[in-house]
């Protein structure tokens, strides 16, 4: 909406400014008809990181380094196959819906139940809010990666990454 005018008598009433200035798209409007959230939505997203075996991205400095390349600190990946040889829900999940119930601790670098949510059907020690798990993108250049991503997120409860390598038994090299 576009109003012009022309006046002699300055007047200031802001409310009507406002609301005579105002702008509405069809996106918004739709949303509102609708009643979805429009703001005040914050949602949980964890980033999962994808690696192969002994392939972590470590960050390091010189007084850092030899501690670093010592001890591989878990990441969200291995501690998803480890979750899920001690889990049992874990272990009907795939790799992208563990932040739905599960909490990542930086300090502990592991998976821990959530504590806050609605309880899940069937479940009643589980909870899950509203938080959503986004694996890393990769390139398909990177055949290994993306077929290991692609594995991820088909394959429930994955205990290993040789579980994954492993077709009807035969343990394949890629």
């Amino acid at each position: 909406m576009s109003v012009f005018g022309l006046k002699e008598e300055e007047q200031n009433d802001e409310v009507a400014c406002y609301h005579m200035a105002r702008y509405i798209s069809s996106n918004e409007a739709a949303w509102r008809i609708l009643n979805f959230f429009a703001h005040e939505r914050h949602l949980t997203v964890v980033h999962l990181a994808i690696h192969l075996d002994n392939n972590h991205r470590v960050y390091f400095s010189a007084e850092t380094a030899r501690e670093r390349v010592s001890v591989l600190r878990p990441t969200t990946l291995s501690a998803f196959f480890e979750l899920c040889r001690g889990d049992e829900f874990a272990s009907t999940r795939l790799f992208p819906q563990v932040p739905n119930y599960y909490t990542w601790d930086m300090s502990k670098k592991k998976w821990k139940r959530r504590v806050q949510g609605r309880f899940v059907v069937g479940h009643s020690e589980i909870r899950r809010p509203d938080a959503l798990g986004r694996v890393y993108t990769l390139h398909p250049n990177d055949v290994e990666c993306y077929f290991l991503w692609m594995l991820l997120h088909t394959v429930r409860g994955p205990r290993s990454l040789l579980v994954l390598l492993a077709v009807n038994e035969t343990l394949c090299e890629t």
